[in-house]
């Protein structure tokens, strides 16, 4: 059925939807997009009930006879699969039609944020999935930049320490070339281009940055001061590029 309020016209009225309206592309990470039209994944979690969460998913069908997309909330609990009908939605792309539908549910009160752990240092839900995304080894912009200075030949080592009287290890390290490669992400390392202050418990995350930076260059001199070279790329830039300039350092190391 279609919930009150919740219906709207119809653009198509003597063809049926096109896909491109409803049916996800092939090869498009289910996950990655649920995720981007919720808004997040810490917002697509259904309460159950008695200290349970589920993570929901919003399906789009289309029902022939009438040439609608209808929206529908659905989520695992036990084997059981529940679903709450959202209403119909008419817009052109599938990603407008899935963000429209979250907004439903989330306007109806389906959905919740899940309360954070007592040990969690984030200031809200969101905060969190940030925090947990921003991976401290092996993250995509590593694994490329690995990938493409490999292609060319160059062989080298991962998340060691240059120095083993210093506690820091380095994403990538040529340690006959004594050059070491730090991928930097930009929240936790404060990114002029993209870091942004927390208006939650603003001077905790002040403090933690501030702490990062200095750390950062307390390990650029030392190993500087030890005859190392220090690259630091952060996890925007392009990767070719990234490759490219920490290639030319190690070929001009090894010149004669």
């Amino acid at each position: 059925m279609t919930v009150a309020g919740e219906r709207r016209q119809s653009p198509w009225k003597d063809t049926p939807p096109p896909e491109r309206a409803w049916k996800r592309r092939k090869g498009t990470s289910p996950t990655t997009e649920q995720n981007r039209a919720a808004g997040g994944r810490h917002r697509r979690t259904v309460d159950l009930g008695e200290g349970r969460y589920a993570c929901a998913s919003v399906s789009l069908r289309v029902w022939a006879n009438t040439r609608r997309i209808r929206a529908f909330l659905r989520w695992s609990d036990c084997g059981n699969s529940p679903e709450i009908p959202l209403g119909e939605v008419a817009n052109g792309t599938r990603s407008a039609n899935l963000a429209e539908a979250w907004k439903r549910a989330w306007d109806r009160g389906l959905l919740v944020e899940v309360p954070l752990p007592s040990t969690s240092w984030a200031s809200s839900a969101s905060t969190r999935s940030v925090m947990r995304g921003n991976r401290g080894k092996d993250t995509k912009p590593e694994l490329r930049i690995r990938s493409l200075l490999h292609a060319q030949g160059l062989r080298y080592r991962v998340d060691v320490r240059p120095l083993p009287e210093l506690s820091r290890r380095a994403d990538v390290v040529f340690p006959k070339d004594q050059i070491a490669v730090f991928v930097d992400g930009c929240f936790w390392h404060g990114c002029p281009e993209h870091h942004r202050p927390s208006t939650k418990n603003p001077q905790f995350w002040k403090d933690k940055l501030d702490g990062n930076r200095a750390r950062d260059e307390d390990t650029n001199q030392s190993l500087r001061m030890a005859g190392w070279t220090v690259i630091r790329v952060w996890e925007h830039e392009d990767p070719t590029e990234a490759a490219a300039r920490i290639a030319r350092e190690v070929r001009a190391r090894r010149e004669p």
